[in-house]
């Protein structure tokens, strides 16, 4: 992958990889599949709706539209995941599928259209789609992490309380170009 647009929307896919990662080391099992009232969704029941999406966006990507005839999205919203070895492992078949259409890129590809749905997008449109996509379900399963954890959390962040310590050590160091998202994902490989 040659285009710094590709690999700083990979290492954004990543951190948000890794913030999943994260929440689901902080929970009990129990935790992945609580559902709060009839409309909300477990967690487990989100990660099935990501790996749905993952698998039919990402598979073919540049060939065929991303919405598969296989797909089922309806049945992605039934709460039946049932251990959270089945979760992992629809957890990372998702992301492996988007991690290897990713790679297979090109900077020449940036401008050639796919289609989702019927509807014409660039790759960098079609990426930037899965871009705000993803974050907001993560977003939703580090939330309701953080409610089912309860006293047991920590900060995937930034902890409360700690922002102008934060602040001061980076202030103190040289300006230089990185990105947060590089040194998370240097925690995950420490």
């Amino acid at each position: 992958m040659s285009s710094p647009y590709l690999e700083s929307a990979r290492k954004q896919f990543e951190y948000y990889k890794l913030l999943g990662d994260k929440t689901f080391s902080q929970l009990e099992d129990e935790s992945l599949f609580r559902q709060f009232n009839e409309e909300s969704n477990s967690i487990a029941t989100i990660v099935k709706h990501l790996h749905g999406n993952m698998m039919s966006r990402w598979t073919d990507f540049l060939t065929t539209d991303g919405e598969k005839e296989w797909r089922d999205r309806e049945a992605e919203f039934d709460n039946d995941v049932a251990t959270r070895q089945e979760l992992l492992e629809l957890w990372e078949e998702g992301w492996a599928c988007l991690f290897s259409a990713l790679d297979g890129l090109t900077e020449a590809d940036a401008e050639r259209v796919i289609y989702i749905r019927n509807q014409g997008h660039t790759v960098v449109e079609a990426i930037n789609r899965q871009l705000a996509h993803y974050p907001y379900h993560v977003g939703q399963i580090v939330f309701l992490g953080k409610m089912l954890a309860k006293d047991g959390w920590t900060s995937l962040s930034i902890p409360r309380g700690n922002s102008a310590s934060f602040n001061s050590e980076r202030f103190s160091q040289p300006k230089r170009k990185a990105h947060f998202t590089d040194e998370i994902l240097r925690e995950r490989d420490a």
